[in-house]
């Protein structure tokens, strides 16, 4: 603690920390992290849903060290084995229609990427995004990430529409049956006739009635950018069916998709190995970044080829992008879920996890909700309403002392967010239940 307190001054007071008794981590080794003092965290945040496949991976680290020693960098401008290697295998983990990939550095740059190749293709510049999504921090991302803790004061992301939130629990359409979950929203009538799903159809009512009135004089919007669950807003999951007919809705009047699978990609979500596929959706570009290099620096745009041929009207260039080391570290990645089936573990686990969660004291818990290992529970007073921030973090502190460490979102900072490595194991989960209960129990 005495060395965080004397190297914190060298970041700016906008680097945003977790904790009030700041934690110098040292060692990661597959669910768990140690600090400076030797004391062994069970990591149920994944460095904010990165770390898919385990800390410091074995057969991760071999592929690292052992091209470490062959090159490093080259940038674009040169060919390399790596990058074509691991191309060939991502995109195979795609429908054939998204057969084109450019590599990057993170999700916000993915996202800027997916814009601009979208408003090149389309020769238009208006975006849709959700209100209470995120989609990073570069100045043009900025105007698509709709949380207003993470809103700056100057101008920026111009040409960004907001549509309707989505959401089945807390939004102004939603039942008990909405959502792709074991756990559904509580005390809420559902109206939903045979195979289908009112909310869906009255929340893409909304979103069409914005498509006609922001653009009925203008040529129509360049692209619909949505996670496909929100994270940082919560874990918010969408009414069945809601990002097939709003995908449509845009394609049918020239624009885009994009999922954002910053977070939901990877088998994350147990049942698909995209969260696009879940609602049976079909986007233009997909975005990833995160879990895609289990914590090293890569990200990437892919989409069509006739999508990405748009840029040949212009140079595109990007210095790091590909590079050989993050090229055999994807690769890596992708091989390890396979060989260690760890969308089947996310799909068992997080099921067992979704379950255990929502048996927990249902006065403080307002819902449990998510999907694989993408996990939300939000904290209620005693009158229903979002728990007030002061008591939030003091469980959130307290599950820290306990040996847990847990994210939170949502625009009132009280979802508990649950991205853990996806290796993780129903010992885990116990264990995770445990502290969370006893500190809701004490805090709430």
């Amino acid at each position: 603690m005495q060395r965080v307190q004397q190297l914190r001054p060298l970041l700016p007071k906008g680097h945003v920390t977790y904790y009030k008794d700041q934690l110098l981590i040292v060692k990661g080794e597959k669910q768990f992290l140690f600090d400076s003092n030797g004391k062994k965290y069970l990591d149920f945040f994944g460095g904010i849903v990165t770390v898919s496949v385990g800390h410091c991976h074995p057969k991760v680290n071999a592929a690292l060290t052992e091209q470490a020693q062959k090159l490093w960098h080259t940038t674009s401008i040169y060919h390399t084995e790596p990058i074509y290697d691991y191309a060939e295998k991502l995109l195979g983990k795609f429908p054939s229609k998204l057969n084109a990939v450019f590599f990057v550095n993170s999700g916000s740059e993915a996202n800027d990427l997916a814009l601009a190749l979208a408003r090149n293709y389309t020769g238009r510049f208006d975006v849709i995004s959700m209100r209470n999504g995120y989609h990073g921090m570069t100045q043009t991302v900025l105007g698509a990430t709709n949380l207003g803790n993470w809103k700056p004061t100057f101008p920026h992301g111009f040409n960004i529409f907001k549509s309707l939130n989505a959401d089945p629990c807390r939004g102004i359409f939603g039942g008990s049956n909405c959502r792709d979950s074991p756990i559904q929203v509580k005390n809420r009538k559902c109206d939903c006739s045979a195979g289908k799903c009112e909310a869906s159809d009255k929340y893409v009512e909304q979103f069409e009635e914005m498509l006609l009135h922001d653009f009925s004089h203008s040529s129509g919007p360049a692209a619909f950018l949505i996670e496909s669950i929100q994270g940082v807003g919560g874990t918010v999951q969408y009414p069945h069916g809601y990002l097939k007919k709003s995908y449509e809705a845009v394609q049918k009047r020239g624009g885009l998709a994009i999922a954002d699978e910053v977070q939901t990609g990877f088998g994350r979500l147990g049942s698909h190995f995209w969260g696009f596929e879940s609602q049976d959706a079909m986007p233009d570009l997909v975005t990833m970044a995160k879990g895609i290099g289990n914590g090293f620096p890569l990200g990437a745009v892919v989409t069509t080829k006739e999508i990405a041929d748009a840029f040949n009207r212009s140079l595109y260039f990007n210095t790091y992008g590909g590079n050989p080391l993050a090229s055999v570290v994807g690769k890596a990645v992708l091989e390890v879920i396979e060989e260690e089936k760890l969308q089947e573990n996310c799909a068992t686990v997080g099921d067992y996890f979704l379950k255990q969660l929502a048996a927990l004291d249902e006065k403080a818990i307002g819902d449990v909700r998510g999907k694989g290992l993408m996990i939300g529970v939000e904290l209620i007073d005693e009158q229903g309403k979002p728990l007030a921030a002061a008591k939030t973090a003091a469980i959130f502190e307290d599950t820290k002392n306990q040996g847990l460490l847990i994210g939170k979102g949502g625009i009132h900072g009280n979802v508990l967010r649950i991205k853990p490595p996806m290796c993780i194991t129903k010992e885990d989960v116990d264990f995770a239940v445990d502290i969370i209960a006893k500190s809701i129990k004490q805090f709430k």
